[in-house]
């Protein structure tokens, strides 16, 4: 699994020209899940995540993860996070699962992350066209890799 983490002061998803989810300060989180992923890798990066100390306190140093804060998160599916861009300028996402995998997977981090970090989580619509708007605070973005942890 992939991930993109977007530390934000509020954020929204629409679809269909219609707001469908909206969160104030929190995480923003594009998820991107390839074949081979299983239970392991969404335990380790739904834990990674509601750990994740990117917070300011009152010093102004990131002490606090989400929880702390009593943020909240919004989860978006994205595929194009596993893009392969090796030859030529046409990606290929030949690595990314298809839906067949990928939706129980993503459904399963959702409630994995969402149980901890006490049900502050909202999301999109798995392979929808959705449009994403975001205020990026600090800005702070960080990338995590399931098969790459560093």
């Amino acid at each position: 699994m992939r991930a993109v983490v977007q530390r934000v002061s509020n954020a929204s998803v629409t679809i269909d020209g219609n707001i469908h989810e909206e969160i104030g300060q929190g995480l923003v989180l594009f998820i991107g899940i390839e074949n081979a992923d299983d239970k392991d890798d969404i335990e380790w990066l739904a834990s990674k995540i509601a750990g994740l100390r990117i917070f300011n306190d009152d010093q102004g140093v990131m002490n606090f993860n989400v929880g702390d804060i009593k943020g909240e998160i919004l989860l978006v599916s994205q595929f194009t996070l596993h893009a392969r861009v090796k030859k030529g300028n046409r990606p290929s996402y030949i690595a990314a699962a298809r839906a067949d995998i990928a939706i129980p997977l993503y459904e399963k981090f959702k409630a994995t992350l969402s149980t901890l970090v006490g049900g502050q989580l909202k999301a999109g619509i798995f392979a929808a066209d959705m449009k994403i708007a975001m205020i990026n605070d600090g800005p702070v973005t960080i990338i995590i890799d399931t098969k790459n942890k560093e």
